[in-house]
């Protein structure tokens, strides 16, 4: 099954699902903090409204009366109501920058626990770019709109509750008029927020496509492999090629914003023109007075240019809207293994393994492994042998629950691993690996990965059994030696054996390898085979084999093709049969014979 097909059948997050109400409720937690939000908002728009006030008495009052003292105290007003203003700007804009990276980072905190609770099939179908950015540069996308969610929409919707109130106030009339502009602004929202959120999220897809080029591209393989086949200039051309088609969307993104904008700003001067048409009439028969035109205009500035924010931030919202839905659904994937909420811990095991009859399929009837039973003995090793692509790796990991079966049982002591704690099954458990990977930190750390209060005796102690410690202590910085990317500044034995100590050093009941001496050169592996012997004494050890020397200290073989046992036994009666292990032995073992 192609992984394509794998990750289309993974439940995605609907458009229904990304609601304004699902988006609000990311700001759960932070009411009491939105509370004080619109406080300030609310004296904030109070305040904004008495400078045309001011306005009015300087021109209908202070002016004709000549009184000196009346516009000394309306100056006054208007240099201390800016002031004051922006004194409460400078703190709602703290509180609403508090609100907006609390919710940001919660939203980033939500997916890494979601992602981390995924199964091993996810992160063999998913990119590791693409996953970056959703967690990084989707989460950030959407911050303009969660900060505008908070601050223009409640403070705008203040200012035109306010502004509405006193326009009637002033005249009724003239505030009809101003209304009656307002569905103007309103007929082009629809439109652009749909061509908006479309080029929104083919923005964001592109910008996916580049984090997992650039993540392939300058990994350390990707980068060998590049030069290797000299791809330079090929794996440029197709960053070139992303790089402008997000530039080219941004403009029309762009463009598409400016024309709504340059839309809505002309109909704020057709409104003005209006009342100050009807407005002077009104001056000139002496219904209204001067100051009373000149206030009514900055009040419908107040009106309209909020309204405009309202209107941006939805069709803001809109496109952001395909932004939120790649990150719910990430937010909404079920992990295809759970803990059962009555799960109780696994206590220390003897390590017997039992499968029973167990059946695996990424979709129905598209199986990887069809009714495998056997069963592992503590201190029992069992080696798997089968053609590539057989699912020796997906049976393996059952174990550790990095898969769960379709069907049948795994078992450890008689338990079922579905019915206890993953952490406590797993920490029964070490996986080394063919390709052994490294953090990109000190040996140290790499080390502590499996037992994080491990001492440094505890390490060497390790590192000793696994013939490596003596490699260690003669770097310049020994365990403090930083490793690299992947563990890539050190050779491929060197990490291998690495890996084998952190095994060693976790102490587990349940050893797996997945031929884990395979990258050694024959002197180390020697000396490592030595150390997993006594690793594995007491333990259940399952291997996957690709040398002649693992399968034949194996208790029993396991030979599997296309995800069933076909042949079990050790090598000598597999030989005797005659089957798929003696032509594996012939094609493949009998090579690694050791002379």
């Amino acid at each position: 099954m192609r992984l394509s097909d794998r990750m289309n059948n993974r439940p995605k997050a609907k458009l229904k699902d990304v609601s304004v109400r699902r988006i609000w409720r990311l700001f759960h937690g932070y009411w009491g903090q939105l509370l004080a939000i619109i406080g300030l908002a609310l004296v904030a728009a109070v305040i904004g409204l008495i400078p045309p006030l001011v306005m009015k008495e300087i021109i209908d009052k202070a002016i004709p009366q000549g009184s000196m003292r009346l516009l000394a105290v309306m100056a006054l007003l208007m240099i201390l109501l800016p002031v004051l203003s922006g004194v409460l700007g400078v703190w709602q804009n703290h509180l609403n920058t508090k609100v907006t990276q609390g919710v940001i980072r919660d939203l980033g905190q939500t997916l890494y626990h979601n992602l981390q609770r995924q199964s091993m099939a996810f992160f063999t179908d998913a990119r590791s770019g693409e996953i970056v950015q959703r967690i990084t540069g989707d989460v950030q996308a959407v911050q303009n709109v969660v900060t505008s969610l908070v601050v223009s929409s409640i403070t705008q919707i203040v200012v035109v509750m306010t502004t509405v109130c006193i326009l009637f106030a002033l005249d009724w009339k003239l505030a009809i008029i101003s209304m009656i502009i307002l569905p103007l602004f309103v007929l082009p929202v629809k439109k652009v927020s749909k061509v908006r959120k479309q080029l929104r999220m083919e923005t964001q897809k592109v910008r996916s496509d580049i984090a997992s080029q650039l993540g392939e591209s300058f990994g350390i393989s990707g980068a060998l492999l590049t030069r290797i086949f000299g791809r330079e200039r090929q794996q440029e051309a197709e960053f070139t090629a992303m790089n402008q088609k997000v530039m080219d969307l941004e403009l029309r993104l762009n463009l598409v914003g400016r024309w709504f904008g340059m839309a809505t700003n002309t109909l704020g001067p057709l409104g003005t023109a209006i009342i100050y048409l009807y407005g002077g009439y009104s001056v000139v028969t002496g219904s209204m007075t001067l100051g009373a035109i000149v206030a009514f205009a900055a009040y419908q500035g107040r009106l309209y240019m909020p309204v405009g924010t309202l209107l941006n931030l939805q069709v803001e919202l809109a496109t952001a809207l395909g932004v939120f839905q790649r990150i719910f659904e990430y937010q909404d994937m079920v992990p295809d293994v759970l803990e059962a909420p009555d799960a109780r811990p696994l206590a220390q095991v003897a390590g017997r393994v039992t499968y029973k009859q167990v059946s695996f399929a990424y979709k129905p009837g598209q199986y990887a492994l069809r009714d495998v039973t056997f069963d592992a003995q503590p201190g029992e090793m069992i080696a798997l042998v089968g053609p590539s692509g057989a699912g020796k790796s997906t049976l393996i990991g059952m174990i550790a629950r990095l898969y769960d079966p379709t069907a049948g049982v795994v078992e450890v002591d008689g338990v079922n691993v579905r019915d206890v704690q993953l952490a406590s099954l797993r920490s029964q458990i070490a996986y080394v690996t063919q390709e052994s990977f490294l953090f990109h930190a000190t040996i140290g750390d790499n080390l502590r990965f499996a037992k994080a209060d491990a001492t440094l005796e505890e390490m060497e102690a390790a590192c000793r059994q696994a013939y490596i410690h003596d490699f260690i202590v003669s770097l310049p910085e020994g365990y403090d030696t930083m490793v690299g990317e992947r563990g890539h500044r050190l050779s491929g034995g060197e990490r291998q054996r690495i890996a084998i100590a952190r095994a060693i050093l976790k102490r587990p009941r349940i050893l797996i390898l997945d031929e884990a001496t395979s990258h050694l050169d024959s002197e180390s592996e020697s000396y490592v085979q030595v150390a997993l012997e006594e690793l594995m004494q007491g333990r259940t050890t399952l291997v996957i084999a690709h040398r002649l020397s693992t399968v034949l200290a194996a208790d029993h073989i396991l030979v599997i093709e296309a995800g069933s046992v076909v042949e079990r036994g050790t090598h000598t009666e597999l030989l005797a049969v005659g089957g798929l292990y003696a032509r594996l032995y012939r094609t493949q073992f009998a090579k690694a014979v050791e002379v």
